[in-house]
C-alpha cells in the first residue's frame, strides 16, 4: 500500500516538473512581451535564437557646439541647441563613415545649413590691379642742340607750359654756327660767279655749296631759316629753336645765358592726348591677360567716371619684389584730364574658356594645406570631400576634381558642420575604454585656456562676467580685464562681485570668449 501511494506521488511529481518546462519553453520561443523590468530573458546556451543585444551605456552629454563642458543630464545651450549625447565606445546605433556626420533635422534648422546644386557655368571674372598714368614715350621729343652754344633768349621759360608744333623755344648763339652760316653764304656766292666758267670749276664749287648747305640741315636748322639765309646771304648771330610737336613741357633745363653741350638735352616736350596706363597684375593672374583686352579705367580724381582703353603690350619680365608684372593699357585723353603720375585702378574682363562645374565661394573650406566642401547626402548626413580648384570669379569657383554637377554642396553654416565633425572624429579617437571625463579633458587640452580671476560684475539677463584676471600663458596675455561670456547662465548664478575664482574659457568665435567652467 505505502509502495503504491509513493509511486503514485513520484508520477505526480515528474507530470508537474514536465508542464512547468513546456510552459516556460513556450514563453521564451513565442517572444512574449518583456517583463516591467524591461529586460529580455537571454536564450540558454546552445539555443537556436540570437541572444539580445545589451544596452549601450551613456557616459555623458556634451556640448554641440564643441565646447570642453559636459553634463550628467540633458541641458540645452545658451543658444537652445540640446546637449548631444555621449554612449560608451562612440558607436551610434548605425554606423557613420569616417568622412561623414550625421546631425538631427532639428539641428539643422537651427545651424542654419543651407545647400546649393554644384551647376555648370560660364565662369566670367575680371582682373584687378594698381596702375599710374605715364605719359606715352612715342609721343615724348627732347630738344637738343648738335652743336656747341650759348642759351641768349629764352621764349618758354616753365616747366608745364603748353606749347604748339612750331613755336619758339629759345635763341642759341653758336661761333660753329656762324661760320657755317658764313660758309654756306660764300659757297653759294661762288656757284653764281663761276656760271659762265668751267663746267668742272662749277662741279666743285657746286659741291662746296651743297656740303655747306647739308652741314646746316644736321644741325636741325630749318628750310625757312637756310631759305632767308640764301636770298639774303647774309649770317644770324642766332638761331631759333621751335617745338617739333604740340604738347606739354615735362622738363627744362635751359637756362638764360647758360653754355651747353652738344646732345644735351634742353627741354623735353610731351603730346599727352594719348597717354599709357602701366598696371603692376600678380603673378598668378597675369596668364589670363592678352593683348588687345579692353579695359576699364578709374582714376580717383574723378568719381564715378570711367575711362576705356586696351592692353596693347604685356612687359617681359616680372618684378622679384612685388610678383608682379607691367601691362600697358593706351588710353586717349581728352581734355587732358588724366596726368602722369595719377593713380589707376584698373580692371580687366577676362573672358570664360566653356561652362565648368562650379560652386559658390562660401562653400570651400580652406585649411591652408586641403580645399574640402560639405556634400548634403540627405537625412541629416553630410560628407566631408576634399577638392581640387581652378579658376574663380566673385561668387564662384571652378572645381576640377571632387564634386559632380547637380551635387549638393552647403554653402552656409558650413564651418559649423565641419567643426563638429572635427570633433566627432576626436571623441571617436579616444576608444571605448576611455573614462567619462577624458574627452571633456583632451577637448579642453586642444582648445581651452586657464587662469584666475577677480569677479568685477555679472549680468545675469546677458550672460555676461566682467573679470580682471592673472595673465594666461597659453595666449601669451598680460593681466588685464575683460569681459567673458558664459557658456551656460548656471555658471554665473553664485559669483559675486569680489570674489576670486579659478576658471576655463575658450574662443568661440572671433574675438568671442567663453567660460566653459569657474569655481572659487
Amino acid at each position: 500500500m505505502k509502495t503504491g501511494t509513493g509511486w503514485m506521488i513520484g508520477a505526480a511529481l515528474v507530470a508537474l516538473a514536465g508542464a512547468g518546462g513546456y510552459y516556460a519553453g513556450t514563453r521564451g520561443h513565442a517572444g512574449s512581451a518583456p517583463d516591467p523590468a524591461g529586460a529580455s530573458t537571454a536564450a540558454p546556451s546552445g539555443a537556436g535564437d540570437t541572444a539580445a543585444q545589451p544596452e549601450k551605456k551613456l557616459l555623458y552629454y556634451r556640448n554641440p557646439m564643441g565646447l570642453p563642458d559636459t553634463s550628467p543630464t540633458p541641458k540645452k545651450d545658451p543658444m537652445g541647441m540640446d546637449y548631444i549625447a555621449v554612449y560608451a565606445g562612440g558607436a551610434d546605433e548605425e554606423p557613420t563613415p569616417a568622412n561623414q556626420i550625421r546631425i538631427s533635422t532639428e539641428k539643422v534648422q537651427k545651424l542654419g545649413v543651407r545647400t546649393e546644386a554644384a551647376q555648370l557655368r560660364l565662369l566670367n571674372r575680371s582682373v584687378r590691379a594698381s596702375g599710374r598714368i605715364e605719359p606715352d614715350e612715342r609721343r615724348t621729343v627732347a630738344i637738343s642742340p648738335k652743336f656747341e652754344g650759348y642759351v641768349e633768349r629764352l621764349h618758354v621759360n616753365v616747366t608745364g607750359q603748353a606749347v604748339g608744333k612750331g613755336q619758339p623755344l629759345f635763341e642759341v648763339y653758336s661761333p660753329e654756327l656762324v661760320s657755317a652760316q658764313r660758309e654756306y653764304a660764300i659757297a653759294v656766292q661762288g656757284v653764281s660767279s663761276l656760271k659762265d666758267a668751267g663746267s668742272q670749276a662749277q662741279a666743285g664749287m657746286q659741291q662746296l655749296a651743297d656740303a655747306s648747305l647739308q652741314r646746316l640741315r644736321n644741325w636741325d636748322i630749318s628750310e625757312a631759316q637756310i631759305k632767308a639765309l640764301t636770298d639774303s646771304g647774309a649770317t644770324t648771330r642766332t638761331l631759333t629753336f621751335r617745338s617739333p610737336v604740340s604738347g606739354i613741357v615735362m622738363e627744362k633745363k635751359a637756362l638764360q645765358g647758360m653754355r651747353f653741350m652738344p646732345g644735351e638735352a634742353l627741354y623735353q616736350i610731351a603730346d599727352l592726348s594719348s597717354v599709357w596706363v602701366i598696371a603692376d597684375v600678380f603673378e598668378q593672374d597675369i596668364g589670363l591677360v592678352k593683348n588687345g583686352t579692353q579695359a576699364t579705367v578709374s582714376i580717383n580724381a574723378y568719381p564715378g567716371k570711367i575711362f576705356s582703353g586696351r592692353v596693347t603690350y604685356v612687359y617681359p619680365t616680372l618684378s622679384a619684389e612685388t610678383r608682379t608684372v607691367p601691362v600697358r593699357v593706351e588710353l586717349a585723353n581728352p581734355g587732358g584730364l588724366l596726368k602722369p603720375g595719377m593713380f589707376a585702378q584698373v580692371e580687366l574682363p577676362v573672358g570664360a574658356r566653356g561652362k565648368v562645374v562650379t560652386v559658390p565661394l562660401s562653400a570651400v573650406i580652406d585649411s591652408g594645406t586641403r580645399q574640402i566642401v560639405l556634400i548634403d547626402q540627405g537625412g541629416g548626413r553630410f560628407e566631408s570631400r576634399q577638392v581640387k580648384l581652378g579658376a574663380r570669379s566673385d561668387t564662384h569657383v571652378e572645381v576640377l576634381d571632387g564634386v559632380d554637377d547637380g551635387e549638393p554642396v552647403v554653402v552656409a553654416a558650413n564651418f559649423l558642420i565641419d567643426a563638429e565633425s572635427n570633433l566627432k572624429a576626436a571623441l571617436d579617437g579616444l576608444g571605448s575604454a576611455a573614462p567619462a571625463a577624458a574627452p571633456a579633458a583632451a577637448a579642453a587640452k586642444t582648445v581651452g585656456h586657464q587662469t584666475t580671476g577677480t569677479v568685477d560684475g555679472v549680468d545675469l539677463k546677458e550672460g555676461t562676467i566682467s573679470m580682471s584676471h592673472a595673465p594666461v600663458p597659453s595666449l601669451k596675455w598680460p593681466a588685464m580685464t575683460m569681459e567673458f561670456k558664459a557658456a551656460n547662465p548656471a555658471l554665473l548664478q553664485a559669483l559675486k562681485p569680489g570674489a576670486k575664482v579659478d576658471f576655463e574659457f575658450v574662443e568661440r568665435a572671433p574675438g568671442e570668449w567663453v567660460i566653459t567652467s569657474i569655481k572659487p
